[in-house]
C-alpha cells in the first residue's frame, strides 16, 4: 500500500483558484491516481483520475473545463489545478491510488489507498 498526503486546500471566493497537491510515499509511477471529494451529507464522488504515466485522464462532468489533473512521478506527486471555483465545489478532497490497469479511474470504489483529505471551501 502507498501512503498519500494531501495539501493545498483552503477558503476561496467563487471564481477563484486553488491547486491541490498529493505526495505519495513511494513509486507513484506504479499507481493509477485520482481525486475525489465529499461534501457534508453527500456521497463521495470522483472528480478526476489519471493513468500511471499521466497520458490518460478522466474528469467528472462538473470538473471538465475547470479542473486539471497532472502528475510528476519523479517527485511522486499528483496535482489538481482548480479554476473558476463554485460554492458547489466545496468539500473534503481526497487523493487516491490503485494498481494498474487504470480502467476505472472515474470510480471511487476503484481505489484502495486514500489520503486523509484537504478541505476546500468556496464562498
Amino acid at each position: 500500500h502507498v501512503q498519500l498526503v494531501e495539501s493545498g486546500g483552503g477558503s476561496v471566493q467563487a471564481g477563484g483558484s486553488l491547486t491541490l497537491t498529493c505526495v505519495a510515499s513511494e513509486y507513484a509511477r506504479e499507481y493509477c491516481m485520482g481525486w475525489s471529494r465529499q461534501a457534508p451529507g453527500k456521497e463521495c464522488e470522483g472528480v478526476a483520475g489519471t493513468s500511471t504515466a499521466g497520458t490518460s485522464t478522466h474528469y467528472s462532468d462538473s470538473a471538465k473545463g475547470r479542473f486539471t489533473i497532472s502528475r510528476y512521478n519523479r517527485n511522486n506527486t499528483l496535482y489538481l489545478q482548480m479554476n473558476n471555483l463554485k460554492p458547489e465545489d466545496s468539500g473534503m478532497y481526497f487523493c487516491a491510488a490503485a494498481r494498474n490497469p487504470c480502467t476505472q479511474v472515474a470510480r471511487t470504489d476503484f481505489y484502495h489507498d486514500w489520503g486523509q483529505g484537504t478541505q476546500v471551501t468556496v464562498s
